[in-house]
């Protein structure tokens, strides 16, 4: 009975870590785009319900613990970027057109290939750069709130320190009891708490096809679906990366109209329902991320309760939240882009680029610090440094994993959601 209940028991703490640890990313992000309050919900509640089937749909089509959430990168990239021209319907139409290249690059295995040869170090310094604006967050907040943010951060580093796992969430329940304590005693009054769905017309225009849906869709890529089949890949799995590509891709496009960004495979949660922890037998892990997905579509009924929370609490305090929680990913990527020293320069020309958040017609930094960076190699390289191990194709569509290896290697661990 105890080793039925474990994959699911696993499930359910990666929904719960996996929502908790940064629901608030995304919500900054989509009201950064322009969403309202109630278009942010809707997003959420989305990108939640999408998530899960995906989640459920490929552990037990494959029998592998395929774990599935949205694009945190991606939302950090939404508040780096700001609001495109045309407002909130545009960046609709954007989340559109990156749900369709990743579909794109399932159907068409040269596409996916594509992406995860862009240098290691140039894709690593354009998230660092979209990631750092966030992540200094906790620091302003101690200046501006300190009395608020200073219980944040605290429970934070103790949880850190001796239950990683629900660091983030710890220093969210922490945020929320502050929110309780110091807002409004009418703040919740009329705010819509039970889940709802906002249809929004897409727009489209070439500004923001280059300056967000291509960068949305390169950050979600290189950042979430090539690390996450890397996690899957070292538990001694061979997950078909075309079948997850067109899956996920499909619902990003099914999200998008609700106000959802995108949908990957995960990286972290992928590693709580494909370790040892969630069933000795590797064979049985899968029922964990079909639990996982479920969990995720059920949790994202609290997405009105999530946002009005939000929409109340000081805009900084919720920051400081979100950069918690994207601290861990910044590390790893700034690593992943200076340690090959002749690559480093054009790293950080990339990170400087990114980092500035200028806009050149209309397009934001994301796109300018990928082409600084690759011109960069271009112009100082004669030969561009080897590109990264290629995700495994469609075929073999399963294989029997590993069982002698049961932990995910120390480099290939990635810190995000």
């Amino acid at each position: 009975m105890v080793g039925r209940a474990q994959p699911v028991l696993a499930g359910v703490v990666t929904a719960l870590v996996g929502f908790a640890s940064s629901f608030t990313v995304v919500l900054a992000g989509l009201r950064a785009a322009g969403a309202s309050d109630a278009q942010a919900a809707s997003g959420l509640l989305a990108l939640c319900v999408s998530s899960g089937l995906a989640a459920a749909w490929l552990g037990w089509r494959h029998r592998m613990p395929m774990s599935v959430a949205w694009s945190t990168p991606g939302a950090a990239l939404l508040v780096a970027t700001g609001p495109p021209p045309g407002g909130w319907p545009v960046a609709v139409g954007a989340f559109l057109v990156s749900g369709l290249l990743i579909v794109a690059a399932g159907l068409f295995p040269p596409l996916g290939r594509a992406v995860a040869a862009i240098p290691k170090p140039v894709a690593g310094a354009m998230l660092a750069g979209v990631l750092l604006p966030l992540c200094t967050a906790p620091v302003r907040a101690l200046v501006e709130l300190p009395t608020v943010a200073g219980p944040v951060v605290i429970g934070w580093l103790l949880l850190h320190r001796y239950a990683r796992r629900w660091a983030v969430p710890g220093a969210l329940l922490v945020a929320v009891v502050a929110i309780a304590l110091t807002a409004p005693p009418a703040g919740l009054a009329g705010a819509a708490l039970t889940p709802s769905v906002a249809l929004t017309t897409p727009a489209w225009n070439a500004s923001a096809l280059v300056g967000l849906a291509l960068p949305l869709f390169l950050v979600t890529m290189a950042a979430q679906n090539v690390p996450g089949m890397a996690v899957l890949v070292g538990y001694g799995y061979r997950p078909p990366f075309g079948a997850a590509l067109r899956a996920t891709g499909l619902a990003s496009l099914l999200a998008a109209p609700a106000g959802g960004h995108a949908v990957n495979l995960a990286a972290i949660t992928a590693a709580l329902a494909a370790g040892p922890d969630a069933h000795p037998d590797p064979e049985r892990r899968w029922v964990a991320s079909v639990t996982a997905g479920v969990g995720l579509a059920v949790l994202g009924l609290g997405a009105g309760v999530a946002t009005a929370l939000v929409a109340v609490a000081p805009p900084i305090l919720i920051e400081a939240v979100a950069g918690l929680a994207l601290l861990g990913a910044l590390a790893t990527a700034l690593a992943s882009a200076v340690t090959d020293p002749a690559t480093r320069e054009a790293a950080v020309v990339t990170f400087v680029v990114t980092a500035s958040g200028v806009t050149l017609i209309g397009v934001g930094g994301a796109f300018w610090g990928l082409v600084a960076g690759c011109l960069m190699l271009l112009l100082f390289h004669r030969r561009p440094p080897a590109a990264p191990a290629t995700p495994p194709t469609d075929a073999p569509e399963r294989s029997t994993p590993d069982r002698r290896n049961g932990a995910v290697p120390a480099d290939r661990t990635p810190q995000h959601h």
